[in-house]
C-alpha cells in the first residue's frame, strides 16, 4: 500500500482495515509464486523449462533440450537463473528493439533491462527504452508486441492515432498480446 506523503500511518490502516475484504480477496486471486528452485517449471519464450540444479557441470547455466541446467553450489542456483533470464531478455529483447527501430529509421539511445513491476517497458524523452526482463518468459508474440509498443515511442511519445498506426506497422501481435498481458502478465511477476 501507497499513501500519499501526508498521510498518517493511522490513516492508512484504517483504509486498509476498511477494505479487508476486498485486499483478500485480491491477495487471494493472485497466481502462485514459483521459486527459482531445483525442479520448478519456468517458461522462456512462453515454453516451459525444468530448472535443473546440476552442481558439477560447468557453464553458470544453459539450456539442454527442455530443461534450464544450472551449475555450482545450490545457495546460488536462484541467482543464477535470474541472471540467465536477465542475458537472455537483454540479448532477445535488444537484438528486436534494435530490428524494429531500423526499420522506421531511428536509434536508441540506450536499451536496459529492468526489474519492472507496473510496466512491461518505456521509452524516455532522451530516446533509450527500458524494458522488463520478465518478457523474455512470455511468449514470442507477447515481446514482439511490446517491444514495438516502446519502439513506436521513439516516434510518437503519446497513445494517439499516429502511434497505434506505427505499432500495427511494427507487428501483427497487438490483438493477441494485450489480451494475453493481462489475463497471464500477473504470473511472469510472480515468478522468481
Amino acid at each position: 500500500m501507497t499513501l500519499p506523503t501526508r498521510a498518517t500511518r493511522k490513516a492508512g490502516m484504517a483504509l486498509l482495515m476498511g477494505h479487508a475484504d476486498w485486499v483478500s480477496d485480491r491477495l487471494a486471486a493472485l497466481p502462485e509464486a514459483v521459486r527459482f528452485i531445483d525442479g520448478a517449471m519456468v517458461p522462456i519464450c512462453g515454453v516451459p523449462h525444468r530448472i535443473r540444479h546440476a552442481p558439477t557441470a560447468r557453464g553458470a547455466a544453459f539450456l539442454l533440450e527442455q530443461e534450464l541446467h544450472v551449475t555450482g553450489a545450490a545457495e546460488f542456483l536462484g541467482r543464477r537463473v535470474r541472471d540467465f533470464l536477465r542475458q537472455q531478455a537483454r540479448s532477445r529483447l535488444g537484438a528486436l528493439a534494435v530490428a524494429k527501430a531500423g526499420l522506421i529509421g531511428v536509434v536508441p539511445k540506450r536499451i536496459t533491462v529492468k526489474d519492472t513491476t507496473s510496466r512491461w517497458g518505456s521509452c524516455a524523452p532522451d530516446t533509450s527504452l527500458a524494458l522488463s526482463w520478465r518478457l523474455v518468459m512470455a511468449p514470442v508474440f507477447v515481446q514482439d508486441y511490446v517491444v514495438a509498443h516502446e519502439v513506436a515511442h521513439l516516434r510518437h511519445m503519446n497513445h494517439g492515432p499516429k502511434f497505434w498506426s506505427l505499432v500495427d506497422e511494427l507487428t501483427p501481435h497487438k490483438m493477441a498480446a494485450i489480451p494475453w498481458l493481462r489475463a497471464e502478465g500477473a504470473r511472469l511477476l510472480r515468478i522468481g
